[in-house]
């Protein structure tokens, strides 16, 4: 498939989406040994090649392998024929790695700069490390790093996995993600352009990453109730009424809730 051009590659991927589907569903009861043979024998091996790829593209490595194989036989007991402890990794884990050796650690700080606000970077090993730890720094999760950068869910806690396991395969201590003790203090400039940006729409991760600084402290800043004698455009809290008015939506009390909204339609169209 190397040889082709992504255009071509891309066309490949999609007429074999249909065969594909037809495997899976041979496979998983529908047909036998001959159904099977007879879609492969009417593929040449790139066609065969690019099936396995479609194939693989279809399983969550995330998913335990007996989830991934419940609909096989069971023995006499009822039990998947595999091991227990077999049964609950991820396919994930079942996966040889590659003994690929850590880059260099040079840190390309502009890169990991661009990283945290969200650009699009090619990063290196430890650009990522440098990256992740002022994502934590700012009271980020790895979820949130995935959420910034438009990933797949666990792509960011996946490739610290992998980095880690190089770390002890090299016999090196992994740098820490444990986020720091201290806040970071602002200034009045500092805080007014925080509120002004929260005005403008911008959310509070955004604004976190382009402080070095929690996001609980740019809801905090934007409400008030850190530097209060600040000047800046302070959000409106929630106020009792506010609560109370959606309660009574969702619970369907009162002519204007959700329930009261669904009568009032019904007796009109009655």
């Amino acid at each position: 498939m190397s040889a082709l051009s992504v255009e071509q590659r891309g066309d490949l991927i999609e007429r074999m989406l249909p065969e594909a589907a037809n495997l899976a569903v041979l496979v998983h009861g529908d047909g036998g040994p001959e159904d099977i043979a007879a879609v492969l024998e009417r593929l040449d091996d790139t066609e065969k090649n690019a099936l396995i790829v479609v194939l693989a593209g279809m399983v969550d490595p995330d998913q335990s392998v007996g989830k991934g194989l419940s609909w096989t036989a069971v023995t006499k007991n009822g039990a998947l024929p595999m091991p227990a402890w077999l049964e609950q990794k991820p396919l994930r884990e079942h996966a040889p790695e590659a003994a690929e050796e850590l880059e260099e650690d040079f840190v390309d700080w502009a890169a990991v700069a661009k990283f945290v606000k969200g650009f699009r970077v090619e990063m290196t090993d430890a650009d990522f490390l440098a990256a992740v730890q002022r994502c934590v720094a700012a009271g980020m999760a790895l979820s949130d790093v995935d959420e910034l950068r438009r990933w797949p869910a666990k792509t960011a806690e996946n490739w610290v996995n992998r980095l880690r396991k190089r770390y002890q395969r090299a016999g090196r201590e992994f740098p820490s993600l444990a986020p720091p003790v201290t806040a970071r203090e602002f200034t009045e400039e500092e805080v007014i352009e925080i509120r002004t940006r929260s005005a403008g729409g911008a959310t509070d991760l955004e604004i976190a990453m382009s402080f070095d600084c929690k996001r609980d402290l740019v809801a905090a800043i934007c409400r008030g109730r850190r530097y209060p004698h600040f000047g800046g455009p302070v959000r409106e809290g929630r106020g009792a009424r506010g609560l109370q008015a959606s309660r009574d939506f969702m619970c369907g009390h009162g002519s204007g809730s959700q329930l009261g909204v669904k009568r009032h339609r019904l007796s009109t169209a009655a």
